[in-house]
């Protein structure tokens, strides 16, 4: 007959990339552990943080912004991590950009008190979370309206409800993804938003030009969004004093600001950028898209620093079957793959003194759910038990497959531990 045994509550659970682990802890406890990833003190793979990289990224991003006189609200889908958050408001965010009514949840519950959802709310559950959060005062929200018909369901549930609701108007190109696309789409949403004045209010004029990689595209989709809130001011159609004009994704945030500055708009629109990944970069797109901007971009060039990665994946040598060939402990599980597979960065024997970089021949080849095939030459100096450090392209898709990220200091130690929920 079988049986079944019930778990020690003094045995810890063995965490992905972290060890034993009983609960969240403060700062100061995690680096009274003594972790240190060198020394073999975390279970690999992990994905690690560096401290000193996220301190140089949000001073380079609160640098740009502040050049430009406008504010940054971080899209935190990029890591659904409130450690995060809690950064970049204190590096003076403006607030904190999320896609949903659920990632909007996590992050009240954890002290943001200004959200932009730059998504459409839609949905009678969705609706009614939103509403329990506004009863606080404190609390600040703006999501998007695109369609007469979301207007009129929005007005319907939160009339009932008795909240008042801030929206922002999408503006999306043909082909694209959402968005008002024309004249007379725009003249619908303006006549449901008159009839419903009185429950929902219009603060301003959004716009995400990511769904293009057209420079010459883009830029005329936010010159129609300056226009298009230069013509509602005149109207005095906002609600909200100053107008909010927001647009920005990670890749082209500078010709954004480039656009919304020459409008000069003056102190009745607030411009809001909204780029998630600065805080960690990448070694791909992001990558690309900084190069172009220290190219092009004179802010970021008299800044005379560009972004740097500071998340990567560590993983074990498991395996060397052949002589061009090491099978490490990484795999579709562990790190992002749809924008370029992880590129090696650094080497560590265990016992060594320090990492050291990889041969730039070393790539990889392929991925498997818990495997990558990691191109060695004969004779390279690679062991069973080695440990490498990967960059990794597009982190929105490493952070959402680790519950726990160690941060580590300039000397591989554990000094702070960031929980995600997605």
């Amino acid at each position: 007959m079988p049986t079944t045994s019930t778990p020690d509550p003094k045995i810890s659970p063995l965490h992905k990339g972290l060890g034993p682990l009983e609960h969240p802890a403060t700062p100061e406890e995690i680096a009274a552990l003594g972790w240190n990833l060198l020394h073999e003190d975390l279970s690999l793979p992990v994905a690690v943080l560096y401290q000193g990289k996220l301190d140089h990224n949000l001073r380079w991003m609160r640098q740009f912004v502040d050049a430009y006189s406008m504010k940054l609200a971080p899209h935190g889908k990029t890591t659904m991590a409130p450690r995060l958050f809690e950064m970049q408001l204190e590096a003076g965010a403006w607030g904190i950009t999320l896609a949903t009514a659920q990632q909007t949840h996590v992050a009240y519950h954890h002290g943001v008190r200004r959200v932009l959802m730059a998504n459409q709310l839609v949905g009678r559950q969705n609706m009614a979370g939103i509403a329990s959060l506004l009863d606080d005062p404190a609390f600040d929200y703006f999501c998007l309206v695109d369609s007469a018909d979301q207007i009129d369901q929005l007005a319907s549930y939160f009339r009932t409800s008795g909240k008042h609701l801030q929206v922002l108007l999408e503006l999306g190109p043909d082909g694209g993804r959402t968005g008002v696309r024309n004249a007379a789409q725009l003249d619908s949403v303006l006549t449901a938003l008159d009839r419903s004045r009185h429950t929902l209010s219009l603060a301003g004029v959004e716009v995400f030009e990511g769904v293009l990689d057209d420079e010459a595209q883009i830029r005329n989709l936010l010159h129609r969004a300056v226009s298009v809130t230069r013509d509602l001011l005149q109207q005095g159609r906002f609600d909200r004093q100053p107008a909010i004009l927001t647009g920005a994704g990670s890749a082209w945030y500078d010709v954004v600001a480039e656009v919304f500055s020459d409008a000069a708009l003056g102190d009745k629109v607030e411009i809001i950028l909204r780029p998630g990944c600065y805080l960690t970069h990448d070694v791909g797109s992001y990558r690309r898209a900084q190069e172009r901007i220290l190219a092009h971009n004179p802010i970021a060039q008299r800044m005379h620093s560009g972004l740097v990665p500071a998340l990567q994946v560590w993983a074990y040598v498991q395996s060397i079957p052949e002589n061009e060939k090491a099978i490490v402990t990484l795999g579709k599980r562990d790190a992002a793959f749809d924008s370029g597979l992880p590129i090696p960065a650094l080497h560590f024997r265990p016992g060594a003194a320090a990492p050291v970089p990889t041969p730039a021949r070393w790539t990889l080849t392929r991925m498997m759910d818990q495997h990558a095939f990691l191109q060695i030459s004969p004779g390279d100096d690679i062991r069973i038990g080695d440990m490498i450090a990967f960059d990794i392209s597009h982190p929105c898709l490493t952070f959402d497959k680790w519950r726990w990220l160690p941060i580590l200091d300039a000397d591989y130690r554990v000094i702070d531990i960031v929980q995600t929920y997605f």
